[in-house]
């Protein structure tokens, strides 16, 4: 067996960051090859990733990456195993690397296939390389939840404080200031849809029902309870369809009131709960 120095097994741990009996059991296994030693570790890191596959991972990081100029935007879920991960430095790069790549790169369908993908960030490394890195040196499972991309006029938003929420939103005309507060918006109010016709018609048509029997058992005379129907479903509407809320920097106009006084068009919204499919 080759004789391990302490000098080889520094470098090792400062190119790692690993244990030093992890970078020593590494250059043992490769006779003291350096890189061999990265590879050897891992593919080491893999075995153990996946033997910690069921491993909970209920915390994380939404990444975000927009450019309002070249029109496009991304946004990665990324999962890890505890709160104080979620928040270390090379987890939050991580995750900001996945999107910038989304964005930039040639896209992806699903997380598995954007890690195959040049890290934008490292040099020689694959997003896989990258991740498996940092989660070896940090030691908890890492996990990609979902992935979006829209071509378009973009913004976005996220929130870490509390619960995770991430905002992608695509638009055409308006600027950047607008865009971002209608995503700081959806944020704070959650809606189901963009528009009125989004809804499930049969969803409607219940609360249309509920609504009439109300009126009639309220006694409302038959000739008004459609009007008094209608009127009452602007609060359903409300509360669900993005362009129908009452903007929440000001609750004077509509959504789609602040976007037609930007000239601006709503075409799609993502918007993401950390977990929560």
């Amino acid at each position: 067996m080759v004789e391990i120095g302490a000098a080889a097994v520094k470098s090792l741990r400062e190119k790692t960051g690993l244990p030093i009996m992890k970078c020593k059991q590494a250059l043992q296994a490769t006779d003291g090859d350096e890189q061999g030693a990265i590879e050897w570790l891992r593919k080491d890191n893999i075995k153990v990733q996946e033997s910690r596959g069921g491993r909970e991972t209920a915390f994380g990081r939404i990444g975000l990456y927009v450019d309002w100029d070249a029109g496009v935007g991304a946004m990665v879920e990324v999962k890890c195993e505890s709160a104080p991960v979620a928040g270390n430095d090379e987890f939050i790069a991580l995750a900001a690397d996945l999107a910038r790549q989304l964005a930039t790169g040639k896209g992806a369908a699903s997380g598995e296939e954007l890690l195959d993908q040049a890290s934008p960030s490292d040099s020689g490394k694959t997003l896989r390389d990258q991740m498996l890195d940092a989660s070896n040196r940090i030691r908890e499972v890492f996990k990609i939840g979902r992935v979006a991309r829209l071509d378009g006029k973009c913004s976005g938003y996220v929130h870490h404080a509390g619960r995770t929420v991430g905002v992608l939103l695509e638009v055409e005309g308006g600027n950047p200031e607008a865009a971002k507060d209608i995503c700081l918006h959806i944020a704070s109010m959650s809606p189901q849809v963009l528009s009125k016709e989004d809804l499930p018609a049969d969803e409607v048509e219940k609360e249309r029902e509920i609504l009439s029997e109300a009126a009639r058992n309220e006694g409302k005379p038959d000739n008004i309870i459609a009007k008094m129907v209608e009127g009452r479903l602007r609060n359903f509407f409300a509360e669900r369809v993005l362009l129908e809320q009452a903007f929440v920097k000001d609750d004077k106009k509509t959504v789609a009131k602040f976007a037609k006084e930007n000239d601006m068009k709503i075409v799609k919204y993502i918007h993401w709960e950390l977990g929560k499919e």
